[in-house]
């Protein structure tokens, strides 16, 4: 029986097309802080700091602490102004990304499922700000729902692929990788965390490969066949 449940968040509890939903991010970002710099450049200084945060594994610094470093870098903006721009556009304008998204009512059931079992991970890559996170969680139904732990990149140190990230998460939440299931549908970020022992359930309806690369995982398929095997776990327990 499963003593710890880590779910990924886009697309996988909330059905996304990844690529579609950065974009018009971006979009919708860019254009709330064009006062402050042209959007075309606040795009390319952004997923410049981006893609320095997923790739540092330092465990010394944050990933936030690692992003607002290359970015304010990058951009020469002022933290102290542009701090309460983020805050506001996520607390005001994020909430316009739900209409390209979905939801599939099993999600509560799936969770629900899985906290019968033992903890539940919110386990999305650290890239946003917790306030992010809890946003798209109202999405899916889990608004006001309490997690073991939720990897925003305010308390993180690593990002997916690195096993470092899964490490992280057992030490946070006590539990061996051996009593892990990860659920999730990227083939390259979610799998990996087989490499510390831990089960992984691949999620296939917006399931990312971006490779095209074999792969082995313990279980695939829909929520719903997660949720029989959570079910399952528990009669086992």
């Amino acid at each position: 029986m499963f003593k710890a449940v880590l779910f990924d968040l886009d697309g996988t509890l909330l059905p996304i097309d990844t690529d579609q939903f950065l974009q018009e991010y971006l979009k919708l970002l860019s254009g709330f802080t064009a006062p402050y710099m042209e959007p075309q450049a606040f795009v390319a200084c952004l997923l410049e700091a981006t893609f320095c945060m997923i790739g540092d594994r330092d465990p010394g610094r944050t990933n936030e602490q690692v992003f607002m470093e290359k970015f304010f870098a990058l951009t020469g903006l002022a933290p102290e102004v542009m701090m309460p721009v983020f805050d506001r556009f996520y607390a005001t304008e994020f909430c316009r990304l739900q209409a390209i998204c979905s939801a599939n009512p099993v999600v509560p059931e799936l969770v629900a499922a899985a906290q019968g079992l033992g903890k539940v991970v919110i386990a999305t890559n650290p890239v946003f700000p917790r306030q992010a996170i809890q946003e798209r969680l109202r999405w899916v139904g889990l608004a006001g729902v309490s997690f073991d732990l939720i990897t925003s990149y305010e308390i993180m140190h690593f990002c997916k692929p690195h096993i470092e990230y899964y490490e992280e998460i057992v030490d946070l939440i006590g539990v061996d990788p051996e009593d892990c299931l990860m659920v999730g549908n990227d083939v390259d970020e979610d799998l990996v965390a087989r490499e510390i022992g831990m089960k992984t359930f691949l999620v296939e309806p917006y399931l990312i490969n971006r490779t095209g690369r074999d792969f082995v995982t313990d279980y695939r398929g829909s929520l719903e066949d997660c949720l029989a095997l959570l079910v399952d776990s528990k009669k086992q327990g």
